[in-house]
């Protein structure tokens, strides 16, 4: 308890001398002001700018003068941060496609012609979903580095969705699984988002998905109880 009251004590002296350094409600809105400038700036990618010319730039066109107007800054702005996320996006693809190329070596994992990557880690019993039927899953997703972009696992809750809804890789692997089964994809970019950047997805991005089928909901009765694994390749709508 004492511990506790201690670091209490330090977190809130700690809170006050950084209000101390503010005297006045128009300091904490300035030093605000260069904190979501420095975001914007970060998020943006550039990080080979001349600081000093930043400053001058945003006291110059404070004062209604400067090099640029606000549309030639606007132009200049994106054509570097296009430039920049172009090069993001072609050292991605390259990334995913030599994580690929090393994953298909692995003992059990599957390769399609479409260059969907699978492997199976529990095989279902129930039904096998047509490329029209909706289902219901369990599945969590990662980049090829670990970072977590979404989860239903952890969020608590299953995903419904038709599998013509989805990403190609998704139309096209939850067709190898049967309700009751667990399986990994390893989706190249170009079955996923493609060079788009999709929230916390970067463009042209590999994307790792553990997915359990739970429910298969068919449509027209398309799912059967106990076809055969989809041939590698088959055609599937993308």
């Amino acid at each position: 308890m004492k511990k506790l009251i201690i670091i209490t004590a330090v977190a809130a002296s700690s809170i006050s001398l950084q209000a101390q350094s503010f005297k006045t409600r128009q300091d904490s809105v300035s030093y605000a002001l260069g904190v979501t400038m420095a975001e914007t700036l970060k998020k943006s990618g550039i990080s080979n700018y001349n600081e000093d010319l930043v400053k001058k730039a945003i006291s110059e066109h404070l004062a209604g003068k400067g090099a640029f107007d606000a549309t030639t800054a606007d132009k200049i702005y994106k054509e570097e941060s296009k430039k920049i996320a172009d090069q993001k996006a072609m050292a991605n693809k390259k990334a995913g496609e030599d994580f690929l190329a090393a994953n298909k070596k692995n003992k059990g994992v599957e390769v399609t012609a479409s260059g969907l990557q699978y492997k199976h880690t529990q095989v279902g019993t129930g039904l096998q979903p047509d490329g029209n039927d909706k289902v219901t899953v369990h599945y969590h997703g990662t980049l090829i580095d670990g970072t977590i972009f979404d989860s239903s696992v952890q969020r608590g809750t299953p995903a419904t969705f038709g599998l013509n809804q989805v990403i190609p890789g998704w139309t096209e692997g939850l067709q190898y699984m049967k309700e009751g089964g667990k399986t990994t994809f390893y989706i190249p970019s170009e079955l996923a988002y493609g060079s788009r950047s999709q929230n916390k997805i970067p463009g042209n991005s590999a994307l790792i998905f553990e997915v359990e089928l739970i429910k298969v909901e068919p449509v027209e009765g398309t799912a059967t109880a106990k076809p055969a694994a989809p041939a590698p390749g088959s055609p599937i709508k993308k």
